[in-house]
């Protein structure tokens, strides 16, 4: 069994008493984000992301990025290194570490959390619901590529990156009781 070397959503390994602790297992469900890239060789992929889809520069030169959510052009233009759009499961990984914000299990908003933004300066991101449909456009895609990554699915040069909550499609995990995953995000809120 691989069991991974980090991983939020990790119960610790012992296999006594699997049918009891089965048995008295937390269950929850995830959606999750599906995203869509647009590449400049007019290829379309389409990958799952449970903890987030990002979006980075491949180059020395920042990315210039157009977000719009819901039809609506909410930026018309963000030069940064990235931005990454986060579920609540994904909120204490990449997004912690960019300065987003944890976002409670089962609250239904997604996070938009920019990585290192030049302009405009103070943006520190956006709270955003989880039924909102978000468009990345890459402006001067050509001179200044970008990545698209659903958590390690890469799609190289996009130009245009759609992500949404995939609401068709959901996983099943089983927590141990004294292991489960909305105390460990409570309490990854509150360390030392």
């Amino acid at each position: 069994m691989n069991r991974g070397t980090v991983g939020f959503l990790m119960n610790d390994y012992r296999e006594e008493d699997l049918p009891a602790r089965l048995a008295a297992a937390e269950e929850v469900v995830l959606h999750p984000l599906r995203m869509r890239a647009f590449t400049q060789a007019s290829h379309i992929s389409e990958h799952l992301a449970f903890n987030e889809v990002s979006l980075l520069r491949e180059t020395r030169q920042t990315a210039r990025v157009r977000i719009t959510i819901d039809g609506k052009v909410r930026m018309s233009e963000l030069i940064c290194d990235g931005i990454l759009v986060a579920t609540p499961a994904g909120s204490t990984a990449y997004n912690l570490s960019a300065n987003g914000p944890i976002i409670p299990l089962g609250t239904p908003l997604l996070a938009l959390t920019p990585i290192s933004a030049f302009r405009p300066r103070r943006w520190r991101g956006a709270l955003i619901a989880d039924r909102s449909q978000i468009r990345f456009t890459i402006l001067e895609s050509r001179k200044r590529p970008v990545s698209a990554t659903a958590d390690f699915h890469e799609v190289r040069d996009a130009k245009a990156v759609e992500v949404e909550l995939a609401r068709d499609v959901s996983v099943r995990l089983l927590f141990d009781p004294e292991h489960n995953l909305a105390e460990r995000i409570f309490l990854e809120q509150f360390l030392p």
